[in-house]
């Protein structure tokens, strides 16, 4: 009976697309695709995910680490930040794709090493610290949570210590917001400046920052039950395809520009923390934003969307999967 109704359950959710995508996805060549494919799409028993941690492309990765576990960013301006600082955004980088793409976590020794450079980035507050220099930062805060949970840091004290700070950090209308774009300062003068700088905690919250910082609380079992991560993820819903107050990543046209690992705050990763939380299709903003996804869809059943980050030419099958996810959470 089980088994019957698992069945009738994909079914469902592959049904509310034009085209199943699921042919498209097990056809993409790619292994790790086809594996969370049949792992997560279609309920099937896999081999164990160690299989994927052999694979040609990670061990590329993985050559490319240091010794104090954290991967080099080639380039960069030393008047913005150190060179531990820009290594941290590319060790932040490299472990999404490690994690995300190929289900790496703790039980790996150079997650471990990769972890512990990164909590060495975290100040007593509990906030990740250097990527904008001296300037508190929720949302890299948070993107750097959400990975570390899912390779299996949930329960380190260091991460509720990052949750406190967050939840320290709202606006007062319960949103997150880049601290320096509160009081209209420039990115570049503040980051040289030295000093931190506190919000202004009375102006708009931010969907950029939101949807990133909410990803963290979706990753979580016991934070993403908190009210303060269900009211914010109304106010994110809220917020579909329209205009961000702040400048980064404003116009809407930014909701449909997307990319895996989740970075910025798009459409896909939106409705992936959201779907996490408990919210479901009745949300007028979400069945709206699940519509706007299929209209775009192509008759190979992959999507029409604005592709950005990496050179991964199977980039549109990972954004396909996450869209996959979404739905049968959803549908």
């Amino acid at each position: 009976m089980t088994k019957i109704l698992g069945k009738k359950r994909v079914e469902i959710w592959r049904k509310a697309f034009r085209v199943d995508p699921v042919p498209a996805l097990l056809a993409s060549g790619n292994p790790a695709i086809e594996y969370f494919t049949r792992r997560d799409l279609l309920g099937e028993k896999v081999a164990p995910i160690e299989t994927l941690w052999d694979l040609p492309c990670v061990e590329r990765i993985l050559r490319k680490q240091q010794r104090d576990g954290s991967w080099k960013y080639h380039g960069g301006s030393a008047r913005i930040r150190s060179g531990e600082d820009y290594n941290q955004i590319e060790t932040y980088r490299m472990l999404g794709e490690l994690v995300e793409k190929y289900g790496l976590n703790r039980r790996h020794p150079q997650i471990r090493k990769a972890a512990e450079f990164l909590f060495r980035c975290q100040t007593a507050g509990g906030d990740f610290r250097g990527i904008y220099g001296p300037l508190y930062s929720p949302n890299y805060t948070a993107g750097i949570m959400e990975l570390l949970i899912k390779a299996g840091y949930g329960d380190d004290p260091r991460i509720e210590k990052g949750f406190s700070w967050l939840l320290s950090m709202r606006q007062d209308d319960g949103g997150w917001a880049i601290p320096m774009r509160t009081v209209r300062a420039s990115y570049k003068t503040s980051v040289v400046s030295g000093a931190a700088i506190e919000p202004d905690r009375t102006r708009s919250f931010s969907h950029l920052a939101t949807g990133v910082v909410l990803r963290a609380f979706a990753a979580h079992p016991v934070y993403k039950r908190l009210r303060e991560a269900r009211h914010a993820g109304a106010l994110l819903a809220s917020r579909f395809f329209k205009r961000d107050p702040y400048p980064d990543r404003g116009t809407p046209e930014y909701w449909g520009r997307v990319s895996y690992p989740f970075w910025f705050t798009d459409i896909v990763s939106a409705l992936d923390s959201l779907s996490r939380r408990g919210f479901s299709k009745n949300n007028t903003q979400i069945a709206r934003a699940l519509d706007w996804l299929k209209d775009r869809q192509d008759s190979n059943g992959l999507f029409r969307l604005k592709l950005l980050r990496g050179k991964d030419k199977d980039l549109i099958c990972w954004v396909c999967l996450a869209v996959c996810r979404v739905f049968k959470r959803l549908v």
